[in-house]
């Protein structure tokens, strides 16, 4: 009988976390999720801790559909179908948020107008031109990458599919640690990051950076040099951070959005000047 009510209690106990990852996916992206699963506020607050395995799901595609089209076209074609593969995935959740940054940081000169800018869904000048040239360095990066390696090689396979993942996985680590160190900056509720803004417990944190370390990790059994990619992210997550305490004392859902995709640019950057220089 006592093991019987284990048994049921660990059943429960992993269909609720199923259904905070289902939360995460259905938050974060536009895969289609079980009808059961809503935005229930407290397991938005939970479904931190899955944020990087989203990027496991969205590197994956992307490097899905760039072997495809690699097969079928150039590496150059492939990269750029990977890249709207990416987008259809999030919805281009994380893009919008940088371009809602792009124009309430270039045209707004206090909190509140700051704010005010980036609420607006239309996209202005600064975040039409931000969104851009983050593309055409993505797009330029990513074409370098995969130029200078052997793609029918197995080996140089795996280090492309890790290196998908690792891309986006470090870099919603590094949107995410924002919520774990600083202050929402809205005090309504109209941001996209407002469920999961409120609260965190040490389970969020250590899940997130597991999560998002991982498949770095597994990289470097590849080669070790690929663990210094963690410094340049590090500041660059730290300084957007900062700046964005500056100017409108914490941080909104289109911050996060727009650190991942910085990065996320970052990373493939770091990871060229490696090959170059080590």
């Amino acid at each position: 009988m006592h093991y019987k009510a284990s048994l049921l209690k660990k059943i429960k106990k992993m269909k609720k976390e199923l259904d905070i990852f289902f939360t995460a996916m259905m938050f974060y992206t536009r895969i289609p999720c079980p009808k059961n699963i809503d935005h229930n506020p407290d397991y938005l607050n939970k479904a931190s801790r899955y944020f990087p395995v989203i990027g496991w799901i969205v590197g994956a595609v992307a490097f899905g559909v760039f072997s495809l089209f690699n097969y079928l076209m150039t590496p150059e074609i492939a990269v750029i179908f990977s890249m709207v593969a990416s987008i259809l995935v999030t919805g281009a959740f994380h893009e919008d948020g940088f371009a809602d940054v792009c124009d309430g940081f270039g045209g707004g000169w206090t909190k509140e107008k700051i704010l005010v800018i980036m609420k607006d869904s239309a996209i202005g000048a600064y975040g039409a031109i931000g969104v851009v040239l983050l593309f055409l360095l993505k797009y330029q990066a990513l074409s370098y990458i995969v130029s200078t390696i052997d793609l029918l090689n197995i080996k140089t396979q795996i280090v492309i599919f890790s290196l998908f993942v690792s891309a986006h996985s470090l870099s919603r680590l590094a949107a995410i640690s924002i919520v774990f160190t600083h202050e929402y900056s809205r005090e309504d509720a109209t941001s996209k990051s407002k469920p999961i803004a409120q609260n965190y417990t040490w389970r969020e944190v250590v899940g997130a950076f597991f999560f998002g370390l991982l498949p770095l990790v597994a990289l470097t059994f590849i080669q070790w040099q690929f663990i210094l990619v963690l410094v340049p992210i590090f500041f660059t997550r730290f300084f957007m951070a900062r700046y964005f305490q500056k100017w409108i004392d914490g941080y909104t859902g289109d911050c996060l959005g727009a650190t991942q995709q910085v990065c996320e640019v970052v990373f493939y950057i770091s990871v060229i000047a490696l090959w170059k220089f080590i």
